[in-house]
Order: structure tokens, then C-alpha cells, then sequence
């Protein structure tokens, strides 16, 4: 089986997350900065097999879109672009930073790790294909 890889998109930095190749466990890959993302992502598809890309879609709490949803239909519409042999499906990622924040205090991470930005991009990609396997199975 192939990977599935689960995009935390941001202006500025994104997350990735990965599965094991029988698609059983999510694991954070990487924070890349948002403008190094094809290049990272060409240079990962080159290595391994990825069947499906999700991308959280950011949506308020009442379902309309905020002020990333179009900086992800823009991202979307270029991994449909560089990689169109690659599915691309969208997935909420409400709340995904606030769960990230608190699962970091819970596994004891330091403050200082805490702070850094890149990791709660990770944990958000991986609690979002965490709870797509979830949601699969």
C-alpha cells in the first residue's frame, strides 16, 4: 500500500503528517516553509508512494469560509496541477491547533518547544489523518 500524506496549509509555514505505508499510523513529517512546499513535496514523491493528499480546510464554526479558505483553494488547485496523478480530498481542521497546543502540554513537551510554531503545524496535520483513518476504518 501507499502513503497518505495530510497537508496543515499556512501562509507562512505548513505541516506535514504521514502514514506508515499499511495506512495504520499517523506520524508528523516535517514543517516546511509554505513557499518550499512543491519542491519538498517533489522530492518526497520521488522516494515514496503517496495514494491520497488531504489538506485541512479551514472553515468557521458556523461553516463559512475565514481568511485562509482561499490560500487553500489556491494550494489545492496547484497539487491538483504538480501532482495530478495524486487525489486530493479536504478535511476539517477545526480546533486542530488548540488540540495540538494541549496535546503538547500533555506529553510534557517544554515550553520552549511549545512555542516553536513548526511544531504545532505537525501535530494539527497529524491529529487531522489520525482522525481520517478514524473515520475510515
Amino acid at each position: 500500500m501507499a502513503r497518505i500524506l495530510c497537508i496543515d496549509y499556512g501562509g507562512k509555514r505548513t505541516g506535514l503528517a504521514v502514514t506508515d505505508p499499511l495506512q495504520i499510523i499517523a506520524t508528523a513529517l516535517e514543517t516546511v516553509a509554505t513557499h518550499d512546499l512543491y519542491t519538498y513535496l517533489k522530492a518526497y514523491f520521488a522516494k515514496e508512494s503517496v495514494e491520497l493528499i488531504l489538506i485541512g480546510a479551514p472553515l468557521n464554526l458556523d461553516d463559512t469560509p475565514t481568511h485562509a479558505t482561499p490560500l487553500v483553494e489556491a494550494a489545492c488547485i496547484r497539487l491538483q496541477k504538480e501532482f495530478p496523478m495524486i487525489p486530493i480530498k479536504k478535511v476539517d481542521e477545526r480546533f486542530t491547533s488548540k488540540m495540538a497546543s494541549r496535546a503538547m502540554v500533555e506529553m510534557g513537551m517544554k515550553k520552549k518547544d511549545r512555542q516553536i510554531k513548526g511544531n504545532i503545524d505537525q501535530i494539527a496535520a497529524t491529529i487531522m489523518l489520525q482522525d481520517y483513518l478514524q473515520s475510515i476504518s
